[in-house]
């Protein structure tokens, strides 16, 4: 389980569950999270965790791969920061979590006229580390970057929203949309996620969609996204994604 999925699965979508600790990182992997996301909530949209805190992150996921076996244990992915989207600047925060041997590094892809240039900037890194683009839905994303992401060799692309209080993904963009977001990411051999926001009862209407991941934060903890992850809530979302739907993938 710790490596990404095929794009060609036909299974319902998996759980990314951001976490703010170690201790919740153990609570994502004991309640069934397929990644466990590192990522700091009180510094932003994709706010980073520490280096020092990475790489006791990784040696923890290392861990549980000896105990566990490498099929058993969740995928590890972690946040790069809300960085500025000048392409040394991005690319050097990528490389930084990386080098602390996170497998997979999630970047944030800002509207703005150098994305593109971000983009090819990460190639070099996207050869030997697993870069997962993430597009806002908030910020109106262009899927022609789509394109660009599967050029440069990126593992996958997720949708988020960058400012938590404009709304849920869902709020954003529908289902019809996000299912041609969907494809035109798999046309380019891209692993896909969807995130921002989501709650308990957006899962039936999302499982559809086709993504390979759905991603929470704030459904899973006590208090918001900014709180305490709590396992029972977990459990629900992780039940959640079970559940037979009569939905069908497009």
């Amino acid at each position: 389980m710790s490596q990404l999925r095929d794009t060609a699965s036909s299974l319902p979508p998996g759980l990314l569950a951001s976490v703010a600790d170690l201790r919740e990182m153990e609570l994502a992997r004991a309640g069934g999270a397929d990644i466990v996301d590192l990522k700091q909530p009180a510094f932003g949209a994709l706010g980073a965790w520490s280096a020092d805190a990475l790489t006791a992150a990784v040696m923890l996921w290392n861990a549980w791969g000896d105990q566990l076996g490498e099929a058993a244990r969740p995928a590890l992915s972690a946040t790069c920061g809300d960085q500025p989207m000048v392409p040394a600047l991005i690319r050097a925060a990528a490389e930084r979590v990386a080098e602390t041997g996170v497998p997979i590094v999630k970047v944030g892809l800002f509207s703005s006229k150098h994305t593109n240039e971000c983009i090819e900037a990460l190639a070099p890194l996207a050869s030997r580390a697993r870069l997962i683009g993430v597009l806002f839905a908030d910020q109106e994303p262009d899927f022609a970057i789509v394109g660009a992401l599967g050029r440069a060799g990126f593992a996958g692309v997720m949708i988020d929203t960058a400012d938590k209080r404009s709304g849920s993904l869902i709020e954003h963009l529908d289902p019809l949309t996000l299912g041609q977001f969907v494809a035109e990411a798999r046309r380019h051999g891209l692993v896909t996620g969807l995130a921002g926001s989501l709650k308990l009862d957006d899962i039936p209407l999302l499982v559809g969609v086709g993504a390979d991941y759905l991603g929470f934060r704030g459904a899973l903890c006590e208090g918001g996204r900014s709180g305490t992850l709590d396992p029972a809530r977990l459990g629900q979302v992780h039940a959640r994604l079970r559940e037979p739907t009569d939905q069908s993938r497009p």
